[in-house]
């Protein structure tokens, strides 16, 4: 979280009612279908589509590439909008399969705060984790949901006390669950103590909520079994002893967690946690950028490319950049200039994706994001405005840890190849890079599964068969110095050097001993494993 001073002015009501948030969790705790709950309490969607139904039922309604219908996981992060009571909810979906972190890392880079989503049963994930160190480094305010209770899950304690040892978080509890797994029949509100209580028969219904005066109200006997009530008693009373109270700097200091206990396929627990979105989450923060800070007041318009998805209508070759507004009260038609270019964009079409729905945006806000539909001007990284010349920091591009060949099924068709592959690589989902010596691309990713990612969309995309092979080079970095050093470094070694899809210089290693060596006989050339997505 940003440091931000108190005497700065209010917000303007429009942008201080926007909550921009991503939702972590490790693959399979449920975050679709926490998502798709979103938009049903959002009244976006009349029915939320269940990533397990069957048949047409199970086209979730936010995941759109082939790949993620077919397998039911999400791989492309995508934004949408929606309103719930007084606030505009702006959720940026991101890929929970660890293979996407890049995308996914981008994608926090665009948001004010995280809903990490845990399994009752599994806790704390190997990929829960990774995305929580990114949301550290940035500071990120997060709220907790504890999915799937309605089945066996653990300790209550045990879960709680895992997310304060593993992450180093301190965590209060803002709802507490009464019986586990089959027994399970709801929550307690911590925050205000309500009784709320689960219908099992419709999964789309809304929870009903019981207004009660604290644990000693007798009518909690009309609704709560005699044992679970001794329990809960006793449960509350030793976590309001053990556990730290709410303390609202502290969420938005990204120190302290609120948790929330429910069912999302069940929509249980899924309002209790939006309004907590709504009163804890941060409005929206001053990003950062050279050479100064943006505030979100300003009402100059301003905003930033983290994310572009190419051919989201396959029908037309379209590439949609995703706009995060840093400032400013954007209006359809404005004519914005292109940073990196210096060129003047009038936007014209620009985008909100409303759950499945995309409409055009006449106005939107700081904090919202927008899709600009675009023929390639846009990159990840650019950033926008009404002609002062800012560039948002922060957006990196990391070195791929696996790297393979790639041929056209058809030689004929390489350069059909090389427009595809140069796509995929500003839309940021594989790095591309081209040999100085010999034919054919190396085409490098995070996570082996986007291997097949590519290879789908390529012949989906463009009709193109593609095999992907083994490469000889292990790893890739970028290489920076004066240009009297670069230049001696690539004549000597110019079977390792390639350029990536920006034209710069890559290096292409096989061992780390040929990174040692090069540090040891190159001192005035630097390597690098991150490069910043910007000019």
């Amino acid at each position: 979280m940003l440091d931000t001073a108190s005497n700065r002015p209010a917000l303007p009501p429009e942008i201080a009612r926007r909550r921009t948030f991503a939702i972590i969790s490790h693959p399979d705790a449920g975050k679709t279908t926490l998502t798709e709950k979103f938009l049903l309490f959002g009244g976006a969607i009349q029915m939320a589509g269940q990533v397990r139904a069957k048949g047409e039922a199970r086209r979730t309604r936010s995941d759109f590439m082939q790949m993620e219908k077919d397998r039911g996981i999400s791989v492309s992060a995508s934004a949408m909008s929606f309103d719930f009571k007084t606030f505009r909810f702006n959720l940026v979906d991101t890929p929970g399969h660890s293979d996407f972190s890049e995308d996914t890392y981008r994608t926090l880079t665009a948001v004010d705060a995280a809903v990490m989503v845990i399994d009752g049963a599994k806790g704390v994930e190997s990929q829960t984790r990774k995305l929580f160190e990114v949301c550290r480094l940035r500071d990120l305010p997060i709220l907790t949901f504890c999915n799937k209770m309605d089945r066996e899950s653990r300790d209550t304690f045990d879960i709680i006390d895992e997310i304060q040892e593993n992450l180093a978080i301190d965590v209060t509890p803002a709802s507490w669950p009464i019986g586990t797994g089959r027994d399970f029949i709801g929550c307690y509100d911590m925050l205000r103590d309500r009784l709320e209580l689960m219908d099992r028969a419709d999964r789309n219904v809304v929870a009903e909520s019981i207004e009660i005066n604290g644990l000693d109200d007798p009518r909690l006997a009309d609704h709560v079994p005699a044992a679970l009530l001794a329990t809960l008693r006793e449960e509350i009373e030793m976590a309001r002893e053990l556990l730290p109270a709410l303390d609202i700097k502290a969420v938005q200091d990204g120190s302290m967690t609120p948790i929330w206990f429910g069912s999302a396929i069940n929509s249980f627990g899924v309002k209790e946690l939006m309004e907590g979105i709504g009163t804890l989450g941060p409005e929206p923060q001053p990003q950062r950028a050279e050479p100064r800070m943006i505030l979100p007041e300003e009402t100059k318009v301003s905003g930033f490319v983290f994310k572009v998805q190419a051919n989201m209508d396959p029908k037309h070759r379209d590439r949609v950049a995703f706009v995060r507004l840093a400032s400013g009260h954007f209006i359809r038609g404005m004519k914005l200039t292109h940073v990196r270019s210096k060129k003047p964009m009038t936007i014209t079409n620009p985008v909100m994706f409303l759950a499945s729905d995309r409409e055009l945006a006449e106005e939107a806000w700081a904090g919202d994001i927008i899709g600009i539909p675009n023929h390639g001007q846009l990159r990840i990284g650019d950033t926008l405005t009404e002609g002062e010349a800012l560039r948002v920091t922060g957006i990196p591009s990391f070195a791929p840890e696996l790297l393979q060949t790639c041929r056209a099924g058809d030689p004929m068709k390489a350069k059909h190849l090389e427009k595809a592959l140069m796509q995929f690589a500003e839309e940021g989902a594989a790095k591309v890079f081209k040999p100085a010596f010999g034919s054919g691309f190396i085409v490098g990713v995070v996570g082996a599964l986007q291997f097949e990612v590519l290879a789908s969309r390529i012949e989906l995309e463009y009709g193109l068969p593609v095999r992907f092979e083994q490469s000889q080079f292990t790893s890739a970095r970028w290489v920076s110095g004066s240009r009297q050093a670069v230049e001696k470094f690539v004549n000597v070694n110019k079977q390792h050097i390639a350029h990536d899809h920006d034209g710069d210089i890559v290096y292409l290693t096989r061992l780390q001993w040929d990174i040692d060596r090069i540090e040891r006989d190159y001192p005035d050339v630097k390597l690098t494993a991150t490069k910043e997505m910007m000019v």
